[in-house]
Formats: C-alpha cells, structure tokens, sequence
C-alpha cells in the first residue's frame, strides 16, 4: 500500500474513527489468499450481523486470542465447555449462537479444504478467478448484496456452514477483494486494481 495522508480522499465511512481509517486503508477490499485470513473475515462477518463494523473491529485482538487466531482446525476442535467459557469472555461478542456458529463454519471449512485443497481456491470461483471491480459514485449506490453472494451464500448453507446469508457474504466479499467497492473518487479504488494487475496487494 502507497503511504495515505490526510489529503487523500476517502469513502464517507472511513471517516467515522481512527480503527476504521486504518482499515479502510490498509485492508478493505485488498485480495485475500490467505486460508487463515479467509477463515478470520469470515468469522468476523458472520458476528458484524445487527452489528457495525467498527465495534467488531473494536474487538478483532479478542476475538484472535480467543479462537486461537483463527485457525479453523484448532476452533473445529472446541468442545462445549470451550464454547460455554466464551459466552462469559468480555473481549469478543459474547453471543452463543454466533460462537457456536463459528465451530460451526470452522468444521465446515475443513471439509471445503479436503474438497478443493485450500478454502481459498473455492471461494474466488464465484467472481471467476479474479475480483469485480465496481464502480460506484456514492455510497447509497453500493448494494447490501449482489447475484454472486446470493450464489456463494447458497452454496455454503448447503455445506453446512451458519451466518452465512447474502448480505453478510457480500461484506465477506468486499473485505477479502473479490469486489472493489471503495467509490470511484477515493484514493485507494485506483491503488488496488494497479496492486492487483501487478500482483503486489495479495496476501
């Protein structure tokens, strides 16, 4: 990523605090590679649902120390004892259904891996191999959700996974790449489409 300053123009949301300028910049909407990294936004999205983003970044850290950072063979592993003592840890959100729908997904997204080698050759098929790049002018204009994550979010309920609903995999989407959402104006629109053509920005 090329240095941002406060000149830079931005999308309207990236402006509300600090954690979510951060993220905005650095992360949102960068292609993701990463099995781990896949299996920690999608976690994350699944606990955004009636939420806003930037409490669930608020606690990312917690949520990492807490689900042995994110590595779905150790969380696919969580009996209910560890289940139970989650619901009482003030650092993540403590909501059982969601807890228990990432044991869930972890079990899940072992089986997608046996299936296809890795869970990040799965999920890039549904926007052909390489991200969607979108053009919009205001916020107001960026969907909740998009044919591709009614297809993806199908698909992985029949696999078994929770929490998993078109709009919540569209966030899923936008915050691991496979659609470039930021506005036609902000700054990092145009850095991340140059990233990916010349293969840079992946992680």
């Amino acid at each position: 990523m090329r240095s941002a300053n406060s000149t830079n123009k931005r999308c309207a949301w990236a402006r509300v605090d600090p954690l979510l300028l951060r993220y905005h910049d650095r992360e949102w909407a960068v292609p993701v590679h990463s099995d781990i990294k896949h299996f920690e936004v999608l976690v994350l999205s699944g606990v955004q649902a009636g939420l806003n983003w930037s409490l669930v970044l608020k606690k990312r850290e917690g949520y990492r120390r807490a689900f042995d950072n994110f590595d779905p063979d150790r969380v696919a592993c969580y009996s209910e004892r560890r289940v139970e003592k989650l619901t009482s840890d003030p650092e993540i959100i403590r909501n059982r259904m969601k807890i228990e729908g990432a044991v869930r997904n972890a079990r899940a997204f072992l089986k997608l891996q046996e299936e296809f080698g890795n869970f990040d050759s799965y999920c890039w098929r549904f926007v052909g191999g390489r991200p969607k790049l979108n053009h919009w002018k205001a916020t107001p204009e960026i969907p909740a959700a998009s044919p591709e994550s009614e297809t993806f979010s199908k698909d992985l309920k029949k696999r078994g996974f929770s929490f998993v609903g078109p709009t919540v995999v569209y966030a899923y989407m936008q915050a691991v790449g496979m659609v470039n959402d930021h506005l036609v104006d902000c700054f990092r629109h145009r850095e991340i489409q140059q990233d990916y053509k010349t293969g840079s920005s992946s992680k």
